[in-house]
């Protein structure tokens, strides 16, 4: 047991170091574009037409291709081995790559309608540029679609470290592009450059497939027992997936109509560093815990499951309740230092920070209802987080309208932190009648403890910061109040003995050869 646990610990720091290659690849792509196009009519065309796809792959596939393929896949697995787990895989991906191709094909002809969709404030000269952008980047459909079935095969066999490691590829493409490129073809060479990123997520992953012995074995049967399980998931997963590429829809539709358009690469640029801020640690837990989910579900062992999700919960938010606070406190320090610069002036600092700060609010509800979905899928059961996701995209509409006239990005922001906490709600409260809930009195007061340290440390860390405001440059003002806080949560947890500093203490007490010093 004790050898698992450290298996299992090395595979996810081992995970999130990759992934924070690729995060801080990300943040050097963000800050060329940011710098060289600011947040002006090709940043905001170019954004948009970049979400276009993406929004399409997200809302039909991206999660639904994992939430079923990794299910369905591990249960053939189990009971019929792996030759014909191989072949499920190889039909299922032969059905999402037709199924992607023909998207594609429909996305590049609506073009033009699809851009007035997304951003109704667009003037025509930038509605035209970004419809052109989104007839070159369309096809990322379709190799966003193989490369995500190519990573729900490899984390079926417990493969985590390719997967997690194809944005550092993809990235460090986009960023050879702005070194070399950009100055001689400019956005339009800047869209060919992200369709080639994309293909080549899917490339990278092939050494990797074959070595764990896969072979495709292309069908197209659509009614056989696996692939209706896999249709029986997909209407409730896809809807419950919908909210994240939805609600970039709507916040990106309401961004069109402020400042003159720039409220698009604002609420872009602002939900970009979030999701690499809170991303970084939860998408690899939850990438690690999905197939044992799954493997607990279809042995109907309920208490492991109960405990494993317990577990990952509590160690996300270990981090991530710190993470908002700090974030509320830091964003515009952060902004600032990442995108500040070039033709990103001050006021596009002013906007992306007061977007990032409003956002960081729900960044909890984000990160819950992104490890429940998963206990959800795994189980292979859709109807709650399919009520979930309509639920929570009409709290996003309906906040969209009412506060984005008001607050503008604000307003929009908001929007999007109370949507995520609808959520999570909506999925994590049944959870206790499948036998699965980890709401329980300990579980609560723990939470109640690291909300308490959370924001004592912001206090410190907004006085740390107002001493040096004027006083010192960009990277230590980031850096001092960032640290201070650091260290003051770290001992508010340890006085409070949360779980993880009373196991982290233990763990200290001891030799390297086990006995107490």
């Amino acid at each position: 047991m004790e050898k698992k646990k450290r298996s299992a610990a090395v595979t996810v720091a081992v995970m999130t170091l990759i992934t924070l290659g690729g995060k801080l690849l990300g943040l050097v792509r963000d800050r060329l574009l940011t710098v060289n196009y600011g947040s002006g009519m090709e940043a905001n065309a170019f954004l948009t037409a970049s979400r276009i796809p993406r929004v399409f792959f997200d809302t039909v596939f991206s999660s639904a291709i994992a939430a079923c393929l990794i299910p369905v896949m591990g249960e053939v697995m189990e009971k019929r081995g792996k030759k014909e787990a191989l072949r499920f895989a190889g039909n299922f991906m032969t059905v999402m790559a037709l199924i992607c191709a023909v998207v594609t094909v429909l996305g590049t002809v609506f073009a033009g309608p699809l851009t007035r969709f997304f951003a109704d404030g667009f003037d025509s000269e930038t509605a035209l540029l970004c419809a052109r952008l989104t007839r070159i980047m369309m096809p990322t459909v379709l190799f966003t679609g193989v490369a995500f079935s190519f990573v729900g095969v490899l984390q079926s066999f417990d493969e985590f470290n390719v997967p997690a490691a194809i944005s550092l590829v993809s990235n460090a493409a986009v960023i050879l592009y702005y070194v070399l490129f950009n100055r001689t073809f400019g956005i339009f060479g800047l869209a060919v450059a992200y369709l080639a990123a994309w293909a080549l997520q899917a490339l990278v992953q092939i050494p990797a497939l074959l070595k764990k012995g896969f072979r495709y074995y292309p069908s197209l049967s659509l009614v056989n027992p696996d692939m209706k399980k896999v249709w029986k998931l997909l209407l409730p997963v896809m809807v419950s997936t919908w909210v994240l590429p939805l609600i970039q829809t709507v916040n990106s539709k309401f961004g069109s109509r402020l400042f003159d358009g720039a409220g698009v690469s604002a609420v872009e640029y602002a939900f970009n560093l979030y999701t690499i801020v809170v991303g970084l640690f939860v998408f690899q837990v939850t990438n690690y815990i999905f197939p044992r989910l799954s493997r607990e579900s279809a042995s109907g062992d309920q208490s492991a499951l109960r405990v494993t999700l317990r577990s990952a919960m509590h160690t996300t938010l270990f981090v991530v309740i710190p993470l908002t606070a700090g974030l509320f406190v830091m964003a515009r320090p952060l902004v600032a230092f990442i995108y500040g610069g070039g033709k990103f002036d001050d006021f596009s600092i002013e906007i992306t920070s007061r977007a990032l700060r409003w956002m960081s609010l729900g960044m909890v509800g984000y990160t819950v209802q992104y490890v429940v979905a998963r206990a959800w899928f795994a189980g292979q059961a859709g109807a709650v987080p399919l009520a979930a996701g309509v639920l929570s995209i009409a709290a996003n509409v309906g906040l969209c309208s009412l506060l984005t006239p008001r607050f503008d990005v604000a307003g929009i922001a908001v929007a999007s932190a109370v949507s995520f906490t609808v959520n999570a709600a909506v999925m994590a409260a049944p959870l206790k009648k499948r036998g699965a809930g980890f709401l329980d009195r300990a579980f609560l007061t723990d939470m109640a403890k690291l909300t308490l340290a959370a924001a004592v440390m912001a206090l410190g860390t907004w006085g740390v910061l107002k001493a040096l405001e004027g006083r010192a440059g960009k990277l230590l003002t980031l850096l001092l109040p960032t640290a201070a806080g650091i260290v003051l949560y770290a001992l508010l947890a340890a006085a409070f003995k949360t779980d993880e500093t009373v196991y982290l203490l233990k763990k200290l007490r001891k030799s390297p050869g086990g006995e107490r010093r």
